[in-house]
């Protein structure tokens, strides 16, 4: 699924949204130009969008 995510400005946004899939057992390809992360292997995109959340992003569009 794709989210598009606010606030993502450097290479620490990437880790730290990254890592935070990872914990939930997915993977997460973000691009901070076009705002957006590729989430992989997580089918809920509630679980996802807490998980950026909580690291301080905001989901602006989700599935």
């Amino acid at each position: 699924m794709q989210l598009k995510v606010e606030g993502m400005t450097c290479g620490h946004c990437e880790r730290a949204i990254g890592n935070a899939i990872a914990a939930l057992g997915g993977s997460a390809v973000v691009d901070r130009a076009k705002e957006t992360v590729d989430v992989r292997g997580i089918e809920d995109a509630a679980h996802a969008r807490r998980a950026i959340e909580a690291q301080g992003y905001r989901v602006v569009d989700a599935p």
